[in-house]
């Protein structure tokens, strides 16, 4: 097996969170359950620098209108703690909410960022939106794009940020201190992993992502993107630990096979309906949470790609 520089890094990272001798940070969810999405502000509880982490605008879809309800919350959080915020950090692009990034930029500042790979992601939903040509394919829409390794600091806290693909080619883990925000690539133990059959996704990928991600110290807490409660859970629940995820994970413990977890995935991916949100926030997150231009009537307008996806 050849060696991993950056998880290597991430590793040292966590452990030295673990030992003391890094800084923890502090952790605040914030779930929406319409959406079942879990969003996050971690800080830097000593200088109070702080990254929001997949921030949810709400949506009614039968009536096209939006809403901050969610993301306020956020705001009334980061302004009663008095924190900074440095980073607007998306794990992908969603395919079932609506990004509240922009708004929150707007309102604490802080600069937006997502995986590199999001290129590949505009270039195959700009063609299956017919985008056109103004539709910029080059992550732009961002102020930065990670690469697989980048390192950052929240604070004093340090900040890896790795590629995890599967789910979506794009998919991005941050590593803060001795916390991990993983987005898509895992869910609780008890419910499993994330569906790999959008444009792009993977199986394959995906299981060498998150066994690349148990790698971590079992000790690292994890916070995920999604919770459904899984059969017999009465609670939604979105935080655990890369221990339990890497015995007790149903789809991916020890001792299930890359070969066992892609048939099971494929199989269970096949029986799935698209997300409910797919078409809206898709268009929207590529975007980085900004809408399509407003036509000439001052309006602005989604697709619906008929027989398509």
């Amino acid at each position: 097996m050849h060696a991993d520089p950056h998880l290597k890094l991430a590793q040292a990272q966590v452990r030295g969170a673990l030992r003391g001798s890094g800084y923890t940070p502090a952790v605040k969810a914030f779930f929406d359950e319409t959406t079942f999405t879990a969003s996050y502000v971690v800080h830097d509880p000593a200088l109070k620098r702080a990254a929001i982490i997949d921030p949810v605008l709400d949506f009614a879809q039968r009536s096209g209108r939006t809403s901050t309800r969610s993301a306020d919350l956020i705001v009334d959080y980061v302004r009663e703690l008095g924190l900074k915020v440095d980073w607007l950090l998306e794990t992908h692009a969603h395919a079932d909410h609506l990004s509240s990034a922009p708004y929150l930029q707007e309102k604490l500042g802080g600069k937006l960022a997502i995986g590199r790979e999001i290129l590949r992601v505009q270039d195959v939903f700009g063609t299956i939106f017919n985008e056109g040509t103004d539709f910029a394919r080059d992550g732009s829409q961002f102020d930065h794009l990670f690469d697989d390794g980048d390192r950052m600091e929240i604070g004093e806290i340090p900040f890896t940020a790795l590629h995890v693909p599967g789910h979506t080619p794009a998919d991005m883990a941050y590593i803060i201190g001795d916390a991990a925000f993983v987005g898509d690539t895992m869910f609780m133990p008890d419910y499993g992993t994330a569906r790999a059959d959008f444009p792009g996704g993977d199986a394959a990928m995906l299981y060498r992502s998150i066994k690349r991600l148990t790698q971590l110290p079992d000790e690292t807490r994890v916070f995920l993107c999604h919770d459904y409660k899984a059969p017999n859970r009465t609670e939604f629940a979105w935080e655990t630990t890369i221990g339990f995820e890497r015995t007790a994970n149903v789809h991916v413990h020890e001792g299930v096979s890359e070969d066992d977890f892609v048939a099971m995935r494929t199989a269970r991916d096949a029986t799935l309906a698209m997300p409910q949100l797919i078409l809206p926030s898709i268009q929207v997150n590529i975007r980085g949470g900004h809408f399509p231009e407003p036509e000439n009537n001052g309006t602005a307008y989604l697709k619906l790609p008929l027989n398509t996806l």
